[in-house]
């Protein structure tokens, strides 16, 4: 199992030294006991292995067999301690980690791992969402939100993330941006809208080139995301719920009712079987070229796509997007992007919370540090992903392990009693193999 997680470590991203290259070391060079991609691979370690506090790499990693891999994969004869990690940590620049993350996910866009999952064959979608991280009863540090509920008042500290996301499962981090006030007593608190147009600008600046389709909630219903979107030439598809924009209601409703060989409507509608065994029907219905002009002035063409989903029950979905609806590709615009919004919130945000990573346990009482944690454990995460998706596990291990937890489990057991070869990088970086995932 050790073994499986290394090669693939080693297969897309390199060594260590390749994994962790830019980030700066801010000690001083003749006391440095511990490189510092061993304590940036402890940290992510940490994670990988579900341990849920810092405190548990002392307890659980540092064994007798723990020491020889760690001098086998970072060339010291002992695991860091968690104290010494969160000392390194609290100095170390976030943006150089969130660079890290930036470089593993374009590795993959490289060397086309993810070219299966990309939309209409070109766009690769890109789910966008916040969370909460961390809740504290006072003040935390300067930057908190604040809550005021009943007389009480919660500090919180608040993410919004891009994952790439995939109908095998995939919700891979891209980039986060932190929401935070700007002091202790802001006129106006961060929110959710100033922080996407933060995170669209880093991320087009980051990939300029990359295609693109945005997959949103019915926050980002507004002509501000409209206008965006057109000017970085990225497609979109967001939730649109009654009453967020009532232009396109009022437009959505009165001309799907007309007759559809009447040239005054532009919208179609078609039936289709859904699921894996066609047994949920899917009633599409849309509305194209709809012209809607917002707050600002601003003209937009949208079309307006409704899913009415009957299953044991009813459900209906509606959505705005830049995309022209047509009946060849609307059950693919509705599945394949509208619908895979959830993707950040289960496979992403809830497997993060509740799937062994504890996202809302406080790493570190540091806001840098709690940063530079958080940057590991989607690091982690999209380790794990790969591991628990691709080929080289199922070759290996073709029962699997029941859950991703006791593959978790299974990886602590194995780095705690068996002992790797002094040559391990330069054994795993001669086998040459090939790594594929469920594209389904």
């Amino acid at each position: 199992m050790l073994q499986t997680v290394l090669q693939t470590i080693q297969h897309v991203f390199g060594s260590l030294g390749t994994l962790f290259r830019g980030v700066t070391d801010p000690r001083q060079a003749g006391k440095i006991r511990y490189p510092l991609p061993v304590l940036l691979f402890t940290g992510t370690w940490m994670f990988c292995c579900h341990l849920a506090a810092r405190r548990q790499i002392h307890w659980r990693l540092r064994t007798a067999a723990g020491a020889v891999n760690m001098q086998a994969l970072g060339g010291v004869a002992t695991v860091p301690h968690g104290d010494t990690v969160e000392r390194t940590f609290r100095r170390l620049n976030p943006e150089e980690l969130q660079e890290v993350q930036c470089r593993a996910v374009e590795r993959l866009i490289r060397q086309k791992m993810l070219a299966a999952y990309r939309l209409f064959d070109r766009s690769y979608r890109i789910a966008v969402d916040g969370s909460q991280v961390s809740t504290f009863e006072e003040r935390h540090c300067a930057h908190c939100l604040t809550r005021t509920q009943d007389g009480k008042t919660t500090f919180y500290h608040h993410v919004l993330e891009a994952k790439v996301v995939a109908p095998n499962g995939f919700a891979i981090s891209i980039m986060s941006e932190f929401i935070a006030n700007p002091g202790e007593h802001p006129t106006k608190q961060d929110c959710e809208l100033k922080a996407f147009d933060r995170l669209a600008k880093r991320l087009k600046a980051r990939f300029p080139r990359l295609p693109i389709c945005l997959t949103l909630d019915g926050l980002y219903a507004c002509g501000r995301v409209f206008d965006l979107c057109r000017k970085f030439r990225w497609r979109y598809l967001i939730v649109l719920k009654e009453g967020d924009i009532p232009f396109l209601d009022q437009e959505f409703h009165s001309l799907s009712a007309m007759e559809p060989k009447s040239h005054l409507a532009p919208r179609d509608r078609i039936t289709h079987q859904a699921g894996q065994d066609g047994t949920i029907r899917q009633d599409l219905t849309w509305v194209n070229e709809i012209n809607y002009r917002d707050s600002h002035k601003r003209t937009h063409t949208v079309s307006v796509l409704e899913c009415i989903e009957t299953t044991s029950r009813r459900k209906t979905y509606r959505w705005v997007t830049d995309f022209r609806i047509t009946k060849k590709n609307a059950p693919l615009v509705a599945n394949g992007a509208g619908r895979i919004r959830w993707k950040i919130e289960n496979e992403g945000f809830n497997t993060q919370k509740n799937g062994g990573f504890d996202l809302e346990h406080a790493y570190s009482k540091n806001e840098n540090a709690e940063k530079i944690y958080y940057f590991l454990m989607q690091l982690a995460h999209l380790i794990e992903q790969l591991v628990a998706k691709g080929s080289l596990l199922k070759q290996r291990f073709p029962k699997g392990f029941g859950s991703v937890k006791n593959l978790a489990a299974s990886l602590l057991e194995a780095w705690r009693h068996v002992r790797l070869a002094a040559d391990t990088w330069a054994q795993l970086a001669k086998i040459r193999i090939q790594l594929r995932f469920d594209s389904s």
